[in-house]
């Protein structure tokens, strides 16, 4: 009876801190009838406006602004419906207040939708009906926004609110002219700067369908099938439901763009299960956690803020999962192998093997022939598609569309032949791990929707909204069908009875879907706000001004200072309004800083950094939600839980510095040879990594050899620092050559000068300037075309003169500025002979580690 107690009490809890991305409230009656409807038709609106249907029919059709202020208003009526005010407040019923608000909430979100003609007719000259639904809809956005997401991204959003009014008070260096509460409220809610801004346009338009594509593939059964098929394949090694479920949330993390939800689906079956293998309480919710929060950074779903970074940085989606495919792969093997040293820590065996496994060499035979058949069907399919669509023109979409229904329809015959997979009790006990071959192949078709997405953002590179909206497309049809379907192949079951539970799981699908998106909604609205406020007030150039003047213009105390900030505010704030925070305000200090110390970082390496440093907040104690949920399953302590977590996601925090640093991580110019190598290296020096910060490489480690390993990997990963040190990358000439290096400088190379001006408080600073230069007969002209003009004075060069708005102002010249030096490219040794003395003493390192292992080997076997 006490265990019965203890699960639902576990139960309650869990429910409780996933309720954080659905909302707590669940009434009854009419309220839940129109929750549900409501919630219905948000997913359906959605869908229909990402779809070429209102193009092809000629009606529904909605531009961006008024898209985006349905989707608000959408978001605001159910945060009020579904989020109570307070922990007391009623949960099986709405108050009429919180109608209130929520009529009064959706009937503002949708001002720019009911009054759109009006407003562009007096566009710049708001009357007093929008100053007043204006300042309502704020009020209500804020409150909505402590529901749905605590008073954190409220009170910095009030901070912002607050400073754009009393601008002329604040401290001189922040200072600004003020605005007034009419000019506020304009630029916040009557046009699109502010609340109804790219922050909100990114969640209409993409990220609401890729949520609603993780919602529907869950309740398709993919997350028990993703669970069960990691299980089946990993179950057997040391640690292995550990290690199953690094993996399954890995997966997992394609179906949900939150840390919560993620550790709440895979966690209550996987926590109970590496308890019972051996993990304390606290490092298997640690394991969970880490794992769970990974899965944002996973292509090629990773959550909003990366769609959001397509929108900032203007680049298409496509690039930046291209970007941030190393750096998660790595992270991902590297939990698997800190999970597998904590295992040989603590002597643990796996599971018994569901069937005993084959010989080596067939096992590597069956892997080399599944790779050759899946990568010629990859071909057939690509060149294939290529070929139909000259030869068919408009008719190829329809084949391609009744190849993939007959691919559907293939796998799942094929997939009707093994049994369904059922979800399992995580407390029971397991004797034997699923069976690998039939568990995978019992769910193949949920793969089809993945690849379908995959294949249209990666291969046919669509917007990620119509990719997305084809896979949740491809997921709608296998929800209605798979059931029916799976019945007729098995001669058995009521078709009619199996299509009607199919409809409604869509149902429920789609309404699960809009739920999770009410905080993400509410959030982008919310961060909107500041948004608004830096372009408004222009505290983007006097932040960064600040933040260079504190950090004395050292890159790496602006990086620290990032990233303090992003644990801090991400304490408080979800993972996409601390990314809209901490990039609108400080990406672009560190790309200017590092132009400043010589070093070119670009973009997307920022908004990585910041991303990054935004997830791990979730892990961070002592407010990490993440840590909370899997401390709740696992009963263990949740601040414990949070430090461990920490503590196994160094890993995380150490990979965006080492790619501000070395780009090739990011594979940003190279080649694809370039690719798989750097892959190779960074992995291992990433498993180093891993070895040094756990105490155990072959054998426990001592003090010497953790900081060894360390240099190691930080040799690897940046071999550049060590090479520059040897052998400088740049040659110092006295700055009367100047003119000679301009007019040896390559067109597509920036000319490096040393400088030495003073700060914004009058103080002398140096600094490197990188100044393009223009084509150009000679030095001179070269520079003057650049727009600066040179003064010599006995030996020594001034800045004379800088044209306003020209490249040689944009890199930082100032009038009155001298020349220190000039620095030009010097021949250089590759920067991988670094390699040679690191592999040397990683060599020297395993031989002694050996030797003391077998030693404390030896000593074990000797009889007592």
């Amino acid at each position: 009876m006490a265990e019965g107690t203890s699960r639902g009490a576990v139960a309650a809890e869990v429910e409780e801190l996933a309720a954080a991305d659905t909302g707590a409230r669940h009434p009854s009656g009419f309220a839940a009838k129109l929750l549900f409807g409501v919630a219905l038709a948000w997913s359906l609106f959605q869908l229909w406006i990402a779809s070429p249907l209102p193009f092809m029919l000629g009606f529904g059709v909605f531009n961006d602004t008024e898209a985006r202020s349905i989707h608000l208003a959408f978001a605001l009526f159910l945060a009020f419906t579904a989020y109570p005010a307070l922990k007391r407040s009623p949960r099986d019923y709405i108050p009429l207040t919180d109608w209130a608000l929520a009529l009064l909430g959706a009937f503002s979100g949708a001002y720019l939708f009911i009054f759109q003609e009006e407003i562009a007719d007096r566009v710049g000259a708001p009357i007093l009906q929008d100053y007043v639904f204006g300042i309502l809809g704020i009020l209500i956005l804020l409150e909505a926004t402590r529901r749905a997401l605590g008073p954190a991204l409220v009170g910095v959003a009030s901070v912002f609110l607050l400073y754009t009014y009393f601008g002329p008070y604040m401290p001189a260096i922040i200072a600004h002219k003020g605005n007034s509460i009419g000019e506020i409220i304009n630029h916040q809610w009557i046009t699109t700067e502010g609340v109804f801004g790219v922050a909100l346009g990114v969640s209409a338009s993409f990220v609401f369908l890729f949520v609603l594509f993780g919602s529907l593939l869950d309740k398709a059964g993919a997350g028990n099938y993703f669970i069960k098929v990691a299980f089946s394949l990993l179950g057997h090694l040391r640690g292995g439901p550990a290690k199953a479920a690094v993996v399954s949330s890995g997966m997992t993390g394609l179906i949900s763009g939150s840390s919560i939800a993620n550790v709440v689906t895979t966690g209550t079956f996987t926590i109970p299960l590496m308890k019972r293998v051996g993990f304390s309480a606290e490092k298997a919710g640690a394991v969970e956690v880490a794992s769970s929060v990974n899965g944002q950074i996973m292509p090629p779903v990773m959550g909003a803020a990366a769609f959001l970074m397509t929108e900032f940085i203007g680049i298409p989606y496509f690039q930046v999962v291209t970007h941030a495919f190393v750096p998660a792969v790595i992270s991902y093997i590297a939990l698997i192998y800190i999970v597998h040293l904590e295992a040989v820590k603590l002597g643990m065996e796996g599971l018994p093997r569901a069937v005993a496994p084959k010989p080596w060499v067939q096992r590597i035979l069956n892997f080399l022939l599944g790779v050759i058949v899946l990568s010629g069907l990859s071909l057939a399919v690509y060149y294939g598609i290529g070929w139909l669509r000259p030869a068919l023109g408009g008719l190829a979409n329809w084949v391609i569309a009744l190849g993939i229904l007959l691919a559907y329809l293939g796998l799942v015959r094929y997939c009707a032949r093994y049994p369904e997979l059922t979800p399992d009790d995580p407390n029971a006990p397991m004797v034997r791990l699923p069976e690998p071959g039939p568990t995978i192949k019992s769910g193949l078709h949920f793969l089809l929707p993945v690849v379908v997405l995959v294949w249209a953002l990666m291969v046919e590179h669509l917007s990620p909204g119509l990719s997305a909206f084809y896979g949740a497309l491809t997921l709608i049809f296998i929800l209605v069908t798979q059931r029916p379907l799976f019945a007729w192949f098995r001669g058995k079951g009521d078709l009619a009875g199996e299509f009607r539970r199919g409809i409604q799981d869509l149902v429920e699908g789609l309404v699960a879907g809009a739920r999770n998106m009410i905080g993400i909604g509410i959030a982008t609205a919310a961060a909107g706000i500041i948004v608004g406020s830096v372009t408004q007030t222009g505290v983007g150039s006097m932040l960064a001004e600040l933040v260079e003047y504190i950090s004395g213009g050292q890159m790496l105390v602006i990086l620290f200072l990032t990233a303090f900030l992003s644990l801090v505010l991400g304490m408080g704030l979800p993972t996409t309004a601390n990314y809209i925070v901490v990039s609108a305000l400080l990406a672009p200090v560190i790309v200017e800083l590092g132009q400043q110390t010589g070093l070119i970082v670009p973009l997307i390496a920022v908004h990585l950094f910041v991303f990054y440093f935004g997830i791990m907040a979730d892990v961070t104690p002592p407010v990490g939600l993440a840590a909370f949920a899997a401390a709740a399953v696992s009963r263990g302590d949740p601040i414990k839980t949070g430090f461990v977590a920490f503590f196994y996601s160094l890993r995380t925090a150490a990979l965006p510095f080492l790619f501000i640093y070395n780009t090739d991580l990011l594979l940003i110019d190279v080649t694809w040879y370039q690719g798989v190598f750097i892959f190779v290296v960074a992995t291992v020096a990433m498993l180093l990594f891993a070895a040094a910060t756990q105490g155990w490489f072959i054998t426990r480690c001592n003090p010497l050899e953790i900081v060894l390993l360390l240099l190691i990997a930080f040799t690897l990963f940046r071999p550049g620092f060590w090479m520059d040190l040897i052998s400088p990358p740049y040659r110092e000439l006295a700055p009367k050559e100047i003119l000679q290096a301009a007019a040896q400088t390559p067109e597509d190379a920036p000319l490096r000068l040393r400088i030495l001006g003073l700060d914004e408080v009058g103080d002398p600073r140096e600094f490197v300037a990188l100044l393009p230069l223009p084509a150009g007969a000679d030095g001179e002209e070269r520079l003057a075309a650049a727009g600066v003009t040179l003064r010599f004075e006995d030996g020594r060069v001034f800045v004379d003169d800088v044209t306003f708005a020209s490249p040689a102002q944009k890199a930082g010249l100032d009038w009155d500025q001298e020349i220190l030096e000039v620095l030009v490219p010097a021949p250089q040794p590759s920067k991988y002979l670094m390699y040679i003395p690191a592999l040397a003493l990683l060599g020297l390192i395993v031989w002694v580690q050996r030797r003391r292992a077998a030693a404390a080997d030896a000593v074990a076997r000797q009889p007592a």
